[in-house]
């Protein structure tokens, strides 16, 4: 479940991002992008992209080393 979250995190945040260098004017469905203000839109969603590969990599490490 946790790998879920760590997934939703990264669409999230490269969708954000990539929202936001192709200057499209549609917040759609990324909640960086209704929430935060402008200009802290692709920080944050740099972030967003690089937490939830770390969950999602942390997750596998966990599952590897308990086999």
């Amino acid at each position: 479940m946790i790998e879920v979250l760590g997934i939703i995190l990264v669409v999230q945040g490269v969708g954000g991002f990539i929202n936001r260098v192709a200057e499209s004017s549609s917040k759609s469905w990324f909640v960086q992008l209704h929430l935060l203000p402008d200009w802290l839109h692709i920080p944050v969603s740099v972030v967003m992209v690089l937490v939830g590969a770390g969950v999602v990599l942390g997750d596998m490490a966990r599952k590897r080393r308990s086999r």
